[in-house]
């Protein structure tokens, strides 16, 4: 049976890029019955960016609610808050010791803001050897990422690696990726890739007036009403491509070439679809926000599963370093 894990951050409510790009395939994973999932939320990784308390305890909610409102089954896998199982931290402190600072400072999340050093908090800097602690914490064999996170995975490994090497045994497993060669950049409202980082993403979540105003914010070129119009260069008809049906894409691409048909249309099916497509979810998403008692009791649950897991690892970490009683 192999062990997945995949963590998503609270640091802001999840979009449509997350759903389509990772939640989904990360629960469709969860249903095969040779697979065991564990999913938490990274609430402490969003503390390298986000420091206001109650604005994570927010996120973390809706993070929560979004994996419940599409069908994450949490009574037959693992699914916990990162921040209630001290187990995390203790073993990120352990792994650090085992990390050369060269490899950090080789991080592209790192790299990426390090021309302006003074906006760089340790923990972001350190960003990798956390994100190793969830992982070999449990034991994970398969682990859901992006393209943009094989460089973490591999540095998971050689951080596990080395600590094998000291204590003479496969104490950690070495986890592998699995990237999607499929999965497509999601673009946001303003054709970038979409992110809470560029404010262009589409809250499936809102209430039905807001979530209109935010897709009539989609940008398009001028075409007129009766002009022909280019489907696949259209931000407003790719996003409507990765919602609707075969038949309703098919639809929309001849009134895109055949012109009559205004790009306010687009949009205005574009929303309907969302509505549609997404109306359980919704459903679900708000009853569990307007149901925080029994949220919480879910979390609970699933915290103390992990932390039974966790504390076997860490009893094996603790011996070979000579910390165990």
């Amino acid at each position: 049976m192999a062990r997945i894990l995949t963590g998503i951050q609270s640091s802001g409510r999840p979009h449509l890029g997350n759903i389509l790009g990772a939640i989904l395939p990360a629960i469709e994973l969860s249903k095969n019955p040779q697979n065991e999932s564990f999913f938490f939320i990274a609430d402490l990784h969003s503390l390298t960016s986000l420091k206001d308390g109650v604005q994570r305890a927010e996120y973390v909610r809706a993070i929560a609610s979004t994996w419940l409102a599409f069908g994450f089954d949490f009574r037959q896998n693992t699914f916990w808050r990162q921040s209630r199982v001290q187990e995390h931290t203790e073993l990120a402190w352990y792994l650090s010791c085992f990390t050369p600072f060269p490899m950090l400072a080789n991080a592209t999340s790192f790299k990426e803001k390090s021309e302006k050093l003074a906006d760089v908090n340790a923990g972001l800097f350190t960003y990798p050897v956390l994100q190793a602690a969830d992982i070999l914490l449990y034991d994970a064999n398969i682990i859901p990422v992006g393209k943009d996170q094989k460089q973490h995975l591999e540095m998971t490994k050689d951080i596990a690696s080395r600590f094998n090497q000291l204590a003479g045994e496969d104490i950690l497993v070495l986890p592998e990726p699995k990237i999607d060669e499929r999965i497509m950049t999601i673009p946001g409202i303003d054709g970038q890739k979409m992110s809470k980082s560029y404010h262009n993403y589409i809250d499936i979540f809102l209430p039905e007036n807001e979530l209109k105003k935010i897709t009539k914010k989609i940008l398009s070129d001028s075409k007129g009403l009766d002009d022909p119009k280019d489907p696949d260069g259209d931000i407003t008809f790719k996003l409507y491509s990765l919602v609707a049906s075969d038949d309703e894409i098919a639809a929309m691409r001849s009134n895109y070439v055949n012109g009559g048909y205004g790009y306010g249309h687009a949009k205005q099916a574009l929303y309907e679809c969302i509505l549609q497509k997404f109306e359980e979810p919704r459903r679900i998403f708000n009853y569990y926000m307007e149901n925080n008692d029994e949220l919480e009791k879910i979390l609970t649950e699933g915290e103390e599963k992990a932390r039974q897991i966790a504390r076997h690892t860490i009893g094996k970490v603790r011996s070979v370093l000579g910390f165990s009683s």
